[in-house]
């Protein structure tokens, strides 16, 4: 029977549970809240979340008392012309008239009648003034291209309101660069997790022995692992640059690329240079993991296996591969996981080139919030790689981890 949790022991749960709190769940929450946005930090009028518009009190006396100067300007050069000094003087009074209306109106949020009412009316204006310099074009005016730019500032004044609800969501249907990534992402994790795990295993079979030296086998084993990401993805760089790299060089001669060039500036050869450097980087990991596998296996197996007559390969089979299911389960997932997030070791290497033949989720989502400032599209991109990973634990645990932890 089990003991309910008391008030004090639950108290002792706390810190652990704030610390979750403010560095896993909050983050997520935080995205989520982004997704329902066109929260963009380039646009000052979608760099807030907003459910109303707002109004800058300050940006529309500006820009309109320059729509009146600059009239006035160019009114006093109309003078000469009769038509143009009546129609200058009536687009004066309504420059005033559209001034003296909303000048009143308080600075922060707008109702989306007083919103309309205002854009209606500067769009009226706007119209007047353009139609005023096209009947009566003259060298002598100064401020003709000047004051479709204020009126383009004084549209600003305005910020609508940038909750767009689940449109986020639905402009993921056709994003073709997105679905792009996604299959940059999938083909990179089947293939590296595959080679990574044939790896891993024969080399965790080798650590496993005990033989001289094994130690120091197993410690040299865990070098490329211990090296940060960033650093072997540069390393591994100069490895293949065009004109310097040794194995852009050594490939190019034996015919697996046309030339030591087209290792990092072509689709293929980037893939194959970013999964061969994951390889390289993550297969002691996998090694690691399917080794505390075999070191829980009773050796004893073995002998009685090999008193019956059975092989190498029958015990591998048989014995080895059969109790090892859950370790190959917890290895795979973990690296299926890891390779699915993958970001810092391309964006070192190829930066998601060339021609985004490398741009993954993680990548890409990148770019958009940070190199775009779209947070808005950028968290959707950043929920839609959640669902992803969700999706790929429960396939693992459900399906996968049901076969493999079974009595069998």
């Amino acid at each position: 029977m089990q003991k309910k949790m008391t008030f004090r022991q639950f108290l002792f749960l706390v810190p652990l549970l704030l610390i979750l709190a403010a560095f896993a769940i909050w983050p997520i929450l935080t995205s989520f809240t982004y997704t329902f946005f066109d929260y963009r930090l380039n646009d000052m009028q979608k760099s807030r979340l907003s459910f109303t518009g707002s109004f800058s009190a300050a940006r529309f006396r500006e820009n309109s008392q320059y729509v009146k100067i600059f009239l006035s300007g160019d009114a006093e050069a109309a003078e000469k012309d009769p038509a143009a000094k009546k129609d200058f003087a009536a687009a004066l009074a309504d420059a005033q008239r559209y001034i003296d209306r909303f000048s009143s109106l308080p600075d922060g949020k707008i109702s989306a009648q007083q919103s309309g009412a205002l854009s209606s009316a500067t769009e009226k204006l706007k119209a007047e003034v353009a139609a005023l310099y096209q009947n009566h074009p003259d060298p002598a005016y100064e401020n003709a291209e000047s004051l479709p730019k204020i009126f383009e500032e004084l549209e600003k004044s305005v910020s609508p309101p940038n909750f767009i609800g689940l449109a986020g969501y639905a402009k993921i249907f056709g994003d073709g660069r997105l679905f792009a990534a996604l299959g940059h992402t999938v083909y990179f994790t089947l293939v590296s997790v595959a080679i990574e795990f044939v790896l891993g295993l024969a080399l965790a079979l080798v650590m496993n022995r005990s033989v001289r030296g094994i130690g120091l086998i197993r410690a040299g084993a865990l070098i490329p692992w211990a090296i940060p990401t960033a650093v072997s993805a540069l390393i591994w760089s100069y490895l293949y640059d065009g004109s310097s790299g040794i194995l852009s060089y050594l490939f190019a001669q034996a015919g697996l690329i046309s030339s030591p060039q087209s290792m990092l500036l072509s689709g293929p050869g980037a893939m194959a240079a970013v999964i061969l450097t994951d390889v390289w980087k993550t297969t002691p990991y996998m090694a690691l993991l399917l080794l505390a596998g075999l070191q829980t296996i009773d050796r004893g197996l073995y002998e009685s296996a090999a008193i019956d007559g059975a092989g190498p390969a029958q015990a591998f089979f048989r014995i080895t591969l059969p109790l090892l299911k859950p370790s190959i389960l917890v290895a795979v997932l973990f690296r299926t996981l890891d390779a699915f997030r993958v970001y810092d070791l391309i964006a070192v290497l190829t930066g998601g080139g060339p021609g985004g033949s490398t741009e993954t989720l993680s990548v890409y989502a990148y770019k958009t919030m940070f190199s775009q400032t779209n947070f808005g599209y950028g968290s959707v991109v950043v929920m839609f790689m959640f669902v992803c990973v969700l999706l790929i634990a429960a396939l693992f645990v459900k399906v996968l981890g049901a076969n493999m932890l079974s009595a069998e």
